[in-house]
């Protein structure tokens, strides 16, 4: 079997690091984008033959480069994971800055359409072209005080179905995984906080976080790179279209 050529943005880090590591180890060709010029330089010195662009997809002309350095490093596309994304703000809805949810929508849905649209082409000429979109446990409920966070990963769902109608006939594949709380350096800080704040102890936080779970862990990251390499590797060809939790059966966004 040829040697699957991935994309990853956001891959110098979290999930999106988790599963660059996952294809490296699967024997495929990766390239990743990341904003974090350092993080991404660890990443390619760290994992074998891993190529880099540093860019931000909410801007046109980085997506350009991108696509443009997956040609020239990769030689086409196989699959591509749209896992870059941010959360903005905390705030009730009346008091959202406005500036502040534009950014999220111009990364979140922008940015994803943009390189998704830019990496089609590529993908109609693999033999098993497939796309796989990080939402989030907040693409399945409302989120207090994340609005534009939640509207963004609601949204990318309806992109997703829509890509799998598309680009069925091409034999290209497109799902949505929507993670929980995750385990890392991010998610331990968040709960710290909380602790902090509340002058509770942290496993008191943590368990509150979890209260909502049926299964009371945090998801670990390769976990979520072992679910997207099946998504996208030979069993999971009639697979398309579909929402994928891995959240511990979590009942609701807190």
């Amino acid at each position: 079997m040829t040697a699957q050529r991935v994309l990853i943005t956001a891959g110098a880090g979290g999930i999106g690091r988790a599963i660059a590591q996952a294809y490296v180890a699967a024997g495929a060709r990766v390239h990743i984008a990341d904003v974090d010029i350092e993080a991404l330089g660890r990443v390619m010195a760290e994992l074998d033959g891993v190529t880099g662009t540093a860019g931000d997809i909410s801007k046109a002309a980085d997506v350009v480069r991108v696509i443009a350095d997956v040609k020239e490093r990769l030689g086409g596309l196989d699959v591509l994971v749209n896992n870059a994304g941010i959360s903005g703000p905390t705030a009730p809805v009346e008091d959202f800055p406005a500036d502040a949810w534009a950014s999220v929508i111009s990364v979140n849905l922008n940015g994803t359409f943009n390189v998704t649209q830019q990496a089609i082409p590529l993908l109609k000429e693999s033999a098993a072209g497939s796309i796989v979109v990080m939402s989030s446990l907040a693409g399945r409920f409302g989120y207090p005080n994340r609005a534009a966070y939640s509207t963004t990963k609601w949204g990318l769902v309806g992109l997703t179905k829509t890509l799998a109608l598309e680009l069925g006939q091409y034999g290209i594949t497109a799902n949505s995984i929507h993670p929980g709380a995750v385990d890392g350096p991010r998610f331990r800080d968040v709960i710290a906080g909380r602790a902090e704040l509340s002058g509770r102890p942290v496993d008191e936080e943590l368990e509150d976080a979890l209260a909502l779970q049926s299964v009371k862990r945090l998801v670990d990251p390769a976990d979520i790179a072992a679910l997207v390499l099946f998504l996208t590797g030979p069993h999971g060809r009639s697979i398309s279209g579909q929402i994928f939790p891995i959240d511990g059966d979590s009942k609701a966004a807190a």
